[in-house]
């Protein structure tokens, strides 16, 4: 029983099409099974495409390959989220989520939420393609106390800085941490960022330290 959220995680890993119209029934077999939100999401969906974006970043894999991974990992956090966030959590304060502004990727901030939804945070997510100008006003809007900017490029890594700098200039304490495949904890203290995380888990200590 413990080893389908690995099955899972290699699964994903094939980018193979056939094989991830199994990952789907995988998710739901390990629910039934008692296997834990948290280790399926852990163990399987966030393994497998931390190993898919390996491969992306050595050329061994593609975009198509990379959309259908995502599509898969949609599906699924579908049967996760439920569970994870149950009724009986009461949220504690508003994250704002994002991916900046030229970079149309969401996987890794979508786990983000989940997570953080599931430790008991409400969750404002703006999407994809987000203008530095769309989070100071989403921020003020709802009070945000903390911010996630997310970046899968090397392209718009720097979009991070033009939105940290843009919230600076509108006076305002929100906290930013970021993330994603490229962003170090180096780049993330040179753009005066508040925090860094590598992955969603680390995500939600890290906000967690910032309150």
């Amino acid at each position: 029983m413990g080893n389908i959220p690995h099955e899972i995680a290699d699964n994903l890993e094939t980018c193979n099409g056939q094989i991830l119209s199994k990952v789907l029934d995988s998710v739901k077999g390990a629910i039934s099974q008692g296997i834990s939100p948290n280790q399926i999401l852990e163990e399987g969906l966030m393994e497998g495409l931390n190993g898919v974006g390996l491969k992306f970043k050595v050329g061994e894999v593609f975009i198509p390959e990379v959309l259908a991974v995502a599509k898969t990992v949609h599906l699924s956090m579908d049967f996760l989220r439920p569970l994870m966030i149950g009724k009986k959590v009461k949220h504690r304060e508003k994250i704002l989520l994002g991916t900046v502004q030229g970079d149309l990727h969401d996987i890794g901030k979508n786990l983000v939420g989940i997570m953080l939804e599931a430790a008991g945070f409400e969750i404002i997510d703006i999407g994809i393609n987000v203008p530095a100008g769309k989070f100071v006003e989403a921020a003020k809007e709802n009070n945000i106390p903390i911010a996630g900017l997310s970046s899968l490029l090397t392209t718009t890594m720097n979009e991070m800085k033009t939105v940290i700098e843009k919230f600076k200039s509108a006076d305002l304490k929100t906290k930013i941490i970021v993330g994603g495949a490229p962003v170090t904890q180096e780049f993330a203290d040179k753009i005066g960022a508040d925090a860094y995380a590598v992955n969603a888990g680390e995500a939600v200590e890290r906000v967690k330290n910032l309150l």
